[in-house]
């Protein structure tokens, strides 16, 4: 069927953190990594079917759930994987925390890669352990590692855990395989865990593919944990369901384990219909996203560099937030963001809270109606002319 994602969904006083945050009525809300749009029609009847049923008690995790998510891996991803590797929680970020303090010790350190979404610190920081920043360079379009302080960071006795984030949030960069090899040798040669975070991993566009870390190699697989979730490719956030691929049996049960004493380890009794009925019959709808999702994309950059040559669109293989450089403005994101919000009426991230190499970027979720999407920019525009 034809999905129409030019449709505009009233999100508001649904208790959305998205639409209903702001006390002002007029924000136009642009930051937060959800979409504003349908989810599609098989997600919907089976979510409708067990709400018919009237009883919501507590629930086994059925073997249709598990076979959903290992076809759903090998279809797309050519990644075959066994249920037995499969751990469920309830999110991505408390299987990231789960992993920070199953492999660490208070006082220990993890190696994150800057600018990268901010929970990584909270799941760092809430288990007693530091960070450690290898920071991503910017070339003035994308971003390269340098391997060279990748892997001095790495040889310290102290990191036990790189926690990579692939496709990166927020530079929207699928990283390729010769890339996450380097990576993936180092923390052989050194005994760091790789934890990966793939949530963005089928929000990738057509020039790109989505390559899973643990896919790669024997070695790879036995050292990482690989942390994933319906919620951002069919916009189920507020499910609640996410997965843990882990091979090795022995991180498998460290990672049991962690889960168990945190009670994160029971997805929401909706969650699970939600992606059985996602990964088994959400294909469609998915295609038809990405296509959008590509066209809002051409379209921000087209505006931008008609109207706006100031700021500099870096353009993503992945996700649908969208990572701008602003520095020619002059000042900083933190200002502009607040310029945004208080003169444009506009709310989106500031670059800065990804860390230090966020300063002067921006990040704008273009996951909306071509109509919210070309309002958005009208207000930004309507800031940024006021520095000119």
């Amino acid at each position: 069927m034809k999905y129409n994602f030019d449709e505009v969904i009233n999100r508001k006083n649904t208790n959305c953190v998205k639409w209903d945050s702001d006390l002002e009525s007029d924000i136009l809300p642009m930051w937060i990594a959800d979409m504003d749009f349908k989810v599609a029609d098989p997600i919907i009847k089976a979510l409708e079917d067990r709400v018919k049923h009237g009883v919501f008690g507590y629930a086994d995790i059925p073997e249709a759930y598990y076979k959903a998510e290992i076809k759903w891996w090998e279809k797309r991803h050519n990644f075959r994987i066994k249920k037995e590797w499969i751990e469920v929680t309830t999110g991505v970020i408390p299987a990231l925390s789960a992993a920070v303090q199953a492999f660490t010790e208070p006082g220990d350190k993890v190696l994150i890669q800057s600018p990268v979404y901010n929970y990584f610190n909270t799941s760092i920081t809430n288990n007693k352990c530091s960070i450690v920043l290898n920071e991503l360079n910017y070339n003035g379009r994308s971003y390269e590692i340098d391997f060279e302080d990748f892997e001095k960071k790495a040889s310290d006795p102290k990191v036990k855990i790189f926690i990579l984030c692939n496709p990166h949030n927020p530079i929207g960069i699928a990283w390729r395989k010769d890339t996450l090899e380097r990576l993936g040798e180092i923390c052989l040669r050194h005994n760091v865990v790789v934890v990966v975070d793939e949530i963005h991993r089928d929000l990738v566009y057509k020039e790109r593919t989505h390559m899973p870390f643990a896919s790669i190699s024997k070695g790879f697989l036995m050292n990482s944990i690989t942390c994933t979730a319906p919620s951002k490719t069919f916009n189920l956030a507020g499910l609640k369901t996410s997965n843990i691929i882990v091979a090795n049996e022995e991180y498998r049960k460290k990672i049991n384990r962690s889960l168990n004493i945190n009670e994160t380890i029971e997805p929401n009794i909706f969650g699970i219909e939600g992606l059985i009925a996602a990964y088994n019959y959400g294909e469609e709808w998915l295609s038809q996203l990405l296509e959008y999702l590509e066209g809002n994309l051409n379209f921000l950059i087209s505006f931008i560099d008609s109207k706006l040559p100031g700021l500099k669109v870096v353009k993503p293989s992945a996700t649908y937030l969208i990572w701008i450089d602003c520095r020619k403005l002059g000042i900083s994101s933190k200002e502009f963001c607040y310029r945004l919000l208080h003169d444009g009426k506009l709310r989106i991230s500031d670059g800065s809270i990804y860390g230090k190499g966020g300063e002067g970027f921006i990040r704008i979720n273009i996951a909306c109606s071509r109509t919210i999407l070309e309002e958005g920019l009208n207000r930004l525009a309507k800031v940024v002319n006021l520095f000119n």
